[in-house]
């Protein structure tokens, strides 16, 4: 096991689930190979083999035998994916204009106004249409059946054939329109969530400031090596994870433990890749660079978890796996005992399962168009089946149940004036100065006081003098009085020895409430406690879900215990349990815990520190407009707008969209019946069976157009 290596192979022409299964079992059947996964949205393998027996040369020659490529090197796999970008725009646009006119076409015949038309068309001109628009449908069903596999499309593609062969080239036609069009919302899928993993990669940075003898080099993250020390200077990207050996900084690291309270660091701090030095400079000792990094855990994640997630078999699948055989061995037997070509023909063309392939995909289209005009964009009708399973529902803390900006909810006073003021004027001059002294400060924090103070209307001093002190707070000279406000290492030693004011401030902090202390001329007199705002809509929309059968709650964040149990007890939700302190890999790890139980879970998320998770779970929700376009990208559900509300709608539109599937997987499996017996006892000819399938058809479209009505 010593010997074994693992390599990363890009591979292109992958477009669905059902061409990772044919690259997979194409690499897995070489001598050497020990294990491979196949990612369809990074189009890669990682394969884990014995140098000794199998090569790359041996890989790629397998790949391409399944009809798949890897790319000879880096710049032609950018040429080639141009190229095939190209290639697919010409036939999408080919494809449009034929279908539009095949759909005119078509439902003209339904109507009986174009028969004299369809007829007029030559049949090697129809059988070209149908070939060259089916041909990729094809080429996959044709590799499918040499490698003994049933797919989705073979029984239709069987459909085509016998239509084909009675003459009716329209009907063929039909057939290739609705397989074609199920392919293209998988590939619109497929590429939404590679550039989930395409922006997560371009996220992170790609050079650092290297320190050696005193001087200091841009050097690309490559080159860069454990033990070396990086400088990071003021709004840069820290481009490495490692250990504070000198400086004084406030962090952004919302892209890591998803939190929007910044964070102070000094030597000694651990420090992690992709966050954001909003104020200070740092000297890092690195510990881990590039794909060892946290960050680069948590693309490795998403990437992972496509592979992990269970795989949810599409109903057409299902149903062409046991309704083939049926087919051909009742096909076979009218020809036996008939001997009659016609009956036979008519039997393979009506079991076509056309109709079935719309059951489907007809009602989840109706529910995601209907879905988006409410804000919530659904990326796929397989969520949907599983949102109607869901049991479990895990929920990140800040931005997703709360706004995600901190508030200032609390001004109180440590010492009595001595003068006459009444406390609540001694409290607004208290947040007049702190105001005015954070005026010019960029720090989250001030942001909250400034909008506090000019919410109660008070109009800010321009401080005569400031100072920033990196990492603790400000230094400001308003109306005529030094004023400092900063956090608790500014103030360490006036509160290590007053025990009033230290015990004010802990217990303001036990209840998740972040904290700035305020001196005037020296002297420490008041403390400003902000904290994460509910979101006021959040408790109702839990509520709904538990009823909706949603019967496991739980709270994921990177905050500390207190903060997170002091929000859950807001929810006033006894059932609602709490993890803290978590970084991604830990919340992924909560979600494959519950999966492993059998569990069905919910994901709801907004930042890239969710990206995993999201992605892991069976259904990964994002929260819209505050939250990151790559845990937008990585979920498989979006809202479009930050309303807790749109949740348990989401489920109802599920459980009303199963219903309906149901519903027309019944009718269509009873006319299929009927029409089978009529088609072998020789009722029913060839020209009937092909005309006879547009009806369960329009049957299966007014029926799924109730959902598109509903509100």
């Amino acid at each position: 096991m010593n010997g074994l290596r693992t390599l990363d192979i890009p591979v292109q022409g992958m477009d669905c689930a059902e061409c990772t299964l044919h690259v997979r079992q194409a690499i897995q059947g070489l001598p050497g190979v020990q294990s491979v996964e196949v990612f369809l949205a990074s189009e890669k393998a990682v394969v884990q083999l014995d140098p000794a027996r199998v090569g790359l040369d041996q890989i790629r020659r397998a790949v391409e035998s399944a009809g798949y490529r890897v790319p000879e090197s880096e710049q032609p796999q950018k040429e080639d994916t141009q190229t095939a970008g190209f290639t697919r725009s010409i036939w999408t646009l080919l494809g449009v204009v034929f279908f539009a006119v095949l759909f005119i076409v078509v439902v003209g015949e339904w109507l009986g106004l174009f028969e004299a038309v369809t007829r007029r068309v030559p049949w090697p001109v129809g059988l070209m249409l149908v070939l060259v628009a089916g041909y990729p449908v094809f080429r996959n069903v044709a590799r499918a059946t040499l490698r003994g596999q049933v797919i989705s499309h073979t029984l239709m593609t069987l459909g085509v054939i016998a239509a084909l062969a009675v003459g009716e080239w329209a009907t063929a036609a039909v057939v290739v329109f609705f397989m074609r069009l199920g392919d293209f919302v998988e590939h619109f899928t497929t590429e939404r969530a590679r550039r989930a993993v395409k922006d997560l990669s371009a996220m992170a940075p790609q050079t650092a400031r290297l320190e050696k003898d005193g001087v200091e080099m841009d050097t690309p993250i490559a080159l860069v090596r454990p033990g070396d020390v990086v400088v990071v200077r003021p709004g840069e990207m820290i481009p490495v994870d490692g250990e504070v050996i000198a400086g004084q900084a406030t962090l952004n690291q919302a892209a890591i433990t998803g939190e929007a309270m910044p964070v102070e660091v000094g030597p000694g701090a651990r420090v992690y890749a992709a966050t954001l030095t909003q104020l200070g400079s740092l000297r890092l000792r690195v510990t881990q660079v590039g794909a060892d990094t946290t960050f680069g855990r948590v693309i490795r994640l998403v990437e992972q978890a496509e592979a992990h997630r269970a795989q949810v078999q599409r109903l057409a699948d299902k149903f062409s796996a046991y309704y083939l055989p049926v087919v051909a061995g009742l096909a076979a037997l009218t020809f036996l005992i008939r001997r009659d070509p016609l009956a036979t023909a008519a039997v393979l063309v009506v079991a076509c399962s056309c109709s079935f392939a719309l059951a489907t995909p007809i009602a989840m289209l109706a529910s995601i168009g209907a879905a988006a005009r409410q804000g919530l964009m659904i990326k796929g009708g397989k969520y949907l089946e599983l949102l109607d399973r869901a049991d479990t529902l895990l929920v990140d803390k800040t931005g997703t149940l709360t706004l995600g900006k901190p508030q200032l909810v609390d001004v109180r006073l440590l010492r009595d004036d001595t003068d006459a003021k009444s406390m609540e004027e001694n409290i607004a001059r208290l947040l007049f100065l702190a105001a005015s002294a954070e005026r010019y400060s960029e720090h989250p924090l001030a942001e909250a006081v400034r909008v506090a103070a000019q919410t109660r209307g008070m109009e800010l001093a321009s401080p005569q003098e400031f100072s920033a002190q990196p990492g603790m707070g400000v230094r400001a000279l308003v109306d005529g009085q030094r004023v400092e406000v900063g956090n608790r290492l500014m103030f360490a030693e006036q509160l290590a020895n007053d025990s009033a004011s230290q015990k004010a401030a802990d217990a303001l902090e036990a209840q998740g409430k972040t904290l700035l202390f305020a001196a005037v001329d020296g002297k420490l007199v008041g403390i400003l406690a902000a904290t994460d705002t509910l979101r006021p809509e959040a408790p109702e929309a839990l509520r709904q879900m538990q009823a909706l059968g949603i019967r496991h709650i739980e709270l994921l964040t990177g905050d500390n215990a207190q903060a997170a149990q002091s929000l859950a007890e807001a929810l006033n939700n006894p059932a609602v349990k709490v993890h803290a302190n978590l970084l991604p890999e830990d919340k992924i790890q909560i979600v494959r815990r519950h999966q492993a139980q059998g569990k069905i879970v919910l994901m709801v998320g907004d930042g890239v520190n969710d990206a995993p998770a999201l992605a892991q779970a069976d259904v990964g929700i994002a929260m819209g407009a505050a939250g990151s376009d790559i845990a937008i990208e990585a979920a498989h559900i979006a809202l479009m707008r930050d309303d807790w509300m749109l949740l348990p709608q989401a489920l109802r539109i599920a459980r009303r969209t199963l219903r309906v599937v149901r519903m027309n997987i019944a009718f269509t499996a009873l006319y299929n019946l009927i029409g089978l017996s009529l088609a072998a006892l020789g009722f029913l000819p060839p020209i009937l069976a092909a005309a006879a399938q547009s009806l369960p058809d329009l049957g299966i479209l007014a029926n799924s157009s109730r959902l598109l009505r509903r509100k």
